[in-house]
């Protein structure tokens, strides 16, 4: 199934996508939006462009499980999004996704805009990886 993940954010979007064999994700883009609802339609096109069978949301919950104002962002902005797809829209847990990238990106040695123009997709990558797991270990085979 191609599944593209996004890690939402109110003035970069980033964006990742798998292959229908579930195998790896791959940061695609990051979208530079701070409107919202345009954010949302080009999430959107990129889903058809992708043919994305699903979308997976990023939805940071705080340390201590609580449900934040970020949260709450990134769950209208899914719920939105579904309005718009002919495909689910899952919302999943990315508590520190963009830390988790920003080490990646260390290791790489990435410095400066090619940083700031990357992190948001690889940290959606993160995000897609950690439900490609999921969907492993729940034992979901690939359609």
């Amino acid at each position: 199934m191609i599944i593209m993940s996004v890690d939402f954010g109110d003035a970069r979007t980033g964006i990742a996508v798998c292959g229908k064999a579930e195998m790896l994700a791959t940061p695609l883009c990051v979208i530079s939006e701070k409107d919202f609802d345009k954010c949302i339609e080009k999430t959107a096109v990129l889903a058809k462009e992708q043919r994305a069978e699903e979308i997976v949301v990023g939805y940071p919950k705080n340390m201590n499980g609580t449900i934040g104002e970020r949260a709450e962002k990134c769950r209208l902005f899914s719920e939105k999004l579904s309005e718009m797809v002919d495909c689910p829209v899952t919302l999943w847990d990315e508590r520190c996704t963009t830390v988790s990238a920003h080490n990646i990106l260390n290791v790489t040695n990435t410095r400066g805009k090619k940083r700031k123009s990357v992190v948001d997709s690889v940290a959606a990558s993160i995000i897609l990886e950690s439900y490609l797991g999921y969907r492993r270990n729940k034992g979901i085979s690939p359609t």
